[in-house]
């Protein structure tokens, strides 16, 4: 086994008996047979032979934190005396062995953070004595095997505590006979996987449960009952597809973090379970349909910290009491319906967050910080001194699931329950580091030696090994993983560094007689290796006219090994789109990050200028209605983008039945609105400005909230005031979206993005193609329009089925009339994008929606009844739709006012 890794301890090898020469990591037993192989963090790297399975003795196999990769040795399954397997944070490929389902004495099995693929092995149910089963981030798919349909299945493990499967790519329903009351579990990590279907009622019955996290999936149908775990500390259904009643936690009194945000839950008045959550930290539920008043009771509670229910319904006076936790420090209830609020001298009004209410359009209010929306800079954090040594080891512990907000009020308690933890070695000097990973919690432990310039490799394998659970953090950190940083543990120079120095200094000797060849030959080899380093260093050698090499501001060079592993190879499996530029996959990176991968065709060599453009133009722009893009790959051939990963596909596809999926009239507003702001920002905000020229449904990605991108930027040009309206000698677009003009006189302006943009507001009433059955959908439209039927407008035939069913749509000619605004065939009669957002913001205001985050040049009517500041305000209107408060010398202030019902300019 030596002879396949590098960098191993340096006691190994000085003599042939590991037993009696006491190499690092090695334990034996009387007999001279190792039985624990130990060596977390060496810094290690090579792959694990079929020849560990001759180490039979074997109890503990503890190879985390190495660099090791290559697959899984099937023998390992022949160590039928282990007791502890882990191979974490490594790099692993390939499936999980099913002979690992033969080692019955296991109690601690961990493979979590490595590379590994397929699906999970049914023979893993043969553990019966594991507690410990972590099989999270990695590649994994497929469903989760149950004895009912494999003979085995991961149901039998009764004495398991701990399911963690999380960040995989799973998929499948979970079976109903995968739990049951006769199991220990306490943990089910089940997040940020492929799961859909209903979650099992089984789940509920489990009496040991602690920590349940199923968000970031696409479970369906009503949560089930959830009695019997009483115990239940952490609760995450957030980011599914989820129906019904919101659930019933009541009686659930050790709840400390609960998210059910981004589901579809029935409307429903504010639960009364809120005033039941006396043990609460953390209460988000964004998007759920929740309405009414929240009680005063909630806010009171000693240890909550953080209160999130954007996006919802609420309405009334937002009133948290004068007995407000000290701990509290975000209430966030942007985009509800909140008329007035009521706070008072012990809650800092800069953590309310307002935006999006109706209280919100007083002037009084509209510049205040809970109105302007989110903080554009972090909060400062509090200073965090380093540790002062040449060589810290450091390791760092990823915690899934904190019942906490903020890391920093408990972080001296995991700090000194570490330092007690931590007697066989006595850090000098030791500091925690935090940072937030996603919704996961990572702390960087670093340490300094006692007296000595390093650690070495027994006090790292008996001090900072944490792998395999020895430690217990404080309860609220909830469930962790360990990983460590590589340590330079080599202290003597080696043989062969010393072979080096020698050669080099002859060479020195030999070069500095030859110097005026030698500068000349390092000079031309320089230039040679920024040439390789140089991704572009190819650029313009593929037979196009596609210019000078891209400019990049902001975009990560991948290499195509590191796309090859995140696509698994690009297997077909992850295949999830294609069109005539090629396939796009989804991939995940080595952060844990998803990402949609767009790659050319195998030997194409087309699509080089879009490519070019596509890059150039989205590493400079970011906006939330633009897709992101991550990076790209330009190497051997291929032309890869990476963008971030949108999951709800593109609008085409869900209008047309393809997804599954119905929009209403209101989500079709939001849809229209967020891609007019993405296309306002390129007209108007861009500097310079950029022409998409390729507007379309297929262009415009839904994302899980069904938040619109506007994507695909290969088509666009950048242009200055003097140049809109150059000639272009090449008319690029897609048929049917194509603005008429355009192509006849070959002038291309923002107005052309405008007619396109036309087309798919008739899309979002038709949906159907543009072009469909022979049929152009603007001439179908103008054909049948009939202003005298106030319901249809005499496209009932035309219409969409989905929003015939709904009957009278609200603000409909309003909206048609915007749509065959902007497909006129002249341009000088269409609107501009910052017009068409301003108009869809005024017709979700008819429909009683909030449009969100206003634009800057939006403008409603706002009238007063009366304002008063302090004693006197000499300002008075006769019209009495709202009214506004504020009094310098009470304990509170007090707004109320509504939504006027016009529109027009502003009223003094």
């Amino acid at each position: 086994m030596m002879k396949k890794w590098k960098k191993f301890p340096s006691s190994w090898g000085k003599s042939n008996d590991p037993c009696r020469a006491e190499w690092d990591g090695i334990l034996c037993d009387a007999n001279g047979r190792v039985t624990s192989l130990n060596l977390f963090g060496m810094g290690m790297s090579g792959t694990l032979s079929d020849d560990v399975g001759n180490l039979t003795e074997l109890r503990i196999l503890d190879l985390s934190s190495n660099s090791l990769d290559g697959p899984l040795p099937a023998a390992i399954g022949k160590l039928v005396k282990l007791e502890y397997l882990a191979l974490i944070g490594c790099g692993f490929t390939g499936p999980v062995p099913s002979e690992l389902g033969n080692l019955s004495e296991l109690i601690f099995f961990a493979l979590n953070s490595n590379k590994l693929t397929g699906s999970i092995p049914p023979s893993l149910g043969k553990l019966s004595n594991v507690t410990w089963l972590d099989l999270a981030d990695n590649l994994l798919t497929g469903s989760l095997p149950n004895s009912r349909d494999n003979g085995t299945g991961l149901d039998q493990l009764l004495n398991a505590e701990h399911f963690h499967f999380n960040r995989n790519m799973l998929e499948g329903s979970i079976p109903e006979s995968l739990f049951n009351s006769n199991m220990s579990l306490k943990h089910i990590l089940f997040d940020i996987n492929r799961f859909t279907g209903q979650i099992p009622a089984s789940i509920g019955v489990i009496p040991s449960l602690e920590v349940l996290r199923l968000n970031d999936n696409g479970f369906t149908g009503p949560v089930p009952a959830l009695k019997s775990p009483t115990k239940l500390q952490v609760l995450m259904l957030s980011n599914n597809k989820l129906s019904g009643p919101i659930p019933n936690l009541t009686g659930m009194n050790q709840l400390k973090n609960v998210d059910l945000s981004n589901n579809s839950f029935d409307p429903s008045n504010v639960p009364s379970w809120f005033s039941d959550l006396k043990s609460i930290m953390t209460l988000t539920m964004k998007s759920v349909g929740l309405s009414g008043q929240l009680p005063q009771m909630l806010f009171s509670f000693p240890d909550l910290q953080q209160l999130v229910l954007s996006d919802n319904e609420l309405n009334g006076t937002l009133d948290m009491g004068n007995n407000i936790s000290t701990n509290l420090n975000v209430v966030d209830v942007q985009n509800n319906k909140i008329s007035s609020v009521t706070v008072y001298n012990s809650f800092n009004v800069e953590d309310l967050k307002l935006e999006g209410n109706p209280l919100c359009n007083d002037s009084l209010l509209a510049n205040t910080t809970p109105c302007m929306g989110p903080r554009t800079e972090a909060p400062p954090q509090p200073h965090l001194a380093d540790v002062q040594c040449a060589n810290p080891f450091i390791e760092t512990m990823v915690f899934r699931a904190p019942s906490f907000a903020n890391v920093f009020d408990y972080l001296h308690r995991l700090e000194s329950n570490l330092s007690g933890q931590l007697t066989s070695c006595t850090p000098n000097q030791m500091v925690l580091v935090p940072s937030n990973e996603g919704e996961y919690l990572t702390v960087a432990i670093k340490a300094c030696p006692v007296n000595k310039k390093k650690f070495n490799y027994s006090q790292v394998l008996n001090c900072f090994n944490l792998t395999r659970q020895t430690y217990n953090p404080p309860e609220m950190f909830g469930p962790y993983y360990v990983q460590a940083d590589p340590y330079p543990f080599q202290d003597k120079t080696s043989r062969a560094v010393l072979i080096g120095i020698v050669t080099g200094s002859v060479l020195l000797i030999l070069g500095l007689t030859l110097v005026g060849f030698y500068a000349v030959r390092q000079k031309k080899r320089a230039q040679r290796l920024v040439s390789i380093n140089d991704p572009f260093a190819s650029w313009g050698t593929m037979g196009e006219d596609i210019g000078e090499a891209p400019k990049l501001k902001s975009a990560r060079f991948f290499t195509l090994e590191e796309l090859k592993l995140c696509t698994n190879y690009f297997r077909e499996i992850n295949v999830i789109g294609a069109g005539g530029y090629g396939r796009v996959y989804r991939g995940k990176l080595l952060d844990g990050q998803l990402v949609a991968i767009k790659r050319s065709k195998e030997g194409s060599m087309q699509g080089g200028l879009e490519f070019k453009t596509e890059i150039e133009l989205l590493s400079r722009v970011h906006h939330k209605n633009l897709v992101g893009l991550v990076g790209f790959c330009f190497e051997k051939g291929e032309k890869m983008l990476v963008y971030e990963f949108i999951p709800n596909g593109t609008l085409s596809e869900t209008l047309y039945g393809m997804k599954g999926i119905q929009l209403d009239w209101s989500r079709r507003l939001r849809i229209a609105l967020d891609s007019a702001r993405g296309l306002a920002y390129l007209h108007d905000h861009a500097s310079p400005p950029i022409i998409h020229r390729d507007v379309k449904s297929t262009n415009i990605l839904l994302d899980e909230k069904m938040t619109a991108k506007v994507a695909d930027f290969g088509l666009s040009l950048l242009v200055s005031d003097s140049e809109e309206g150059q000639l272009c000698t090449n008319v690029k677009g897609t048929l049917g979206y194509l603005d008429p003009e355009y192509y006849m006189t070959q002038q291309l302006t923002a107005k052309s993005d405008v007619y396109s943009f036309g087309v798919v507001l008739l899309e979002l009433i038709v949906a159907k193609p543009p072009i469909h059955d022979n049929k152009y959908i603007v001439r179908e439209v103008k054909m049948a329009l009939d202003m005298e039927d106030r319901t249809h407008c005499g496209l009932k035939d035309l219409m969409d089925p989905v929003l015939v069913e709904m009957g009278a749509l609200l603000a409909f000619p309003r909206f048609l009339k915007l749509a065959l605004q902007c497909v006129e065939e002249v341009a000088s009669s269409r609107p501009s994008m910052n017009s068409i957002v301003r108009e869809i913001e005024g017709i979700m205001l008819d429909n009683g929606l909030t449009p969100g985050s206003m634009s800057s040049s939006s403008s409603f009517s706002v009238e007063h009844k009366m304002m008063k500041v302090g004693p006197k305000l000499p300002y008075s209107n006769a019209s009495t739709s709202s009214s506004t408060t504020f009094d310098m010398d009470s304990r509170a202030f007090e707004y109320s006012g509504a939504f006027p019902s016009s529109h027009g300019s502003l009223k003094p």
